[in-house]
């Protein structure tokens, strides 16, 4: 049995829109708290990477997406141990959902507002918000 992964200052952007992810790498980078971001373009793709590198502190979550949607995705992330505590931010533009595979979790309506992302970030990484 391998030895569970710490958490890292990693982010993984799951969103299949690669402009976006790019998009969303970039913002979460600009953030300057340390934070190493990586992209995913679908959950098959970020539970290989979840399973090859460290944890990351959090996930940003689209929900659909090929292959793997961010629903499976967190079907999975909920029966793992090692992934059930990351923290998860949705950002989609589907209506709020009251599936029991999102209950926890930080929802943000595309597009979303820079100030959202940033808001939320600073809260579930306990970083001081910038003044």
């Amino acid at each position: 049995m391998r030895e569970p992964k710490r958490p890292s200052r990693g982010v993984l952007v799951i969103e299949d829109d690669h402009e976006l992810r790019d998009a969303l790498i970039a913002f979460i980078e600009g953030l300057e708290l340390g934070l190493l971001p990586v992209g995913a373009e679908n959950g098959v793709e970020a539970l290989a990477k979840l399973d090859e590198g460290p944890l990351p502190s959090l996930i940003v979550l689209d929900v659909m997406m090929p292959k793997m949607d961010g629903r499976a995705f967190r079907q999975r992330q909920l029966s793992d141990p090692r992934l059930r505590d990351i923290p998860v931010v949705v950002i989609t533009a589907l209506p709020v959902t009251r599936d029991p595979e999102f209950k926890g979790v930080h929802w943000i309506p595309k597009p979303f507002r820079a100030a959202e992302l940033t808001r939320i970030v600073h809260l579930l990484l306990g970083a001081s918000e910038p003044s």
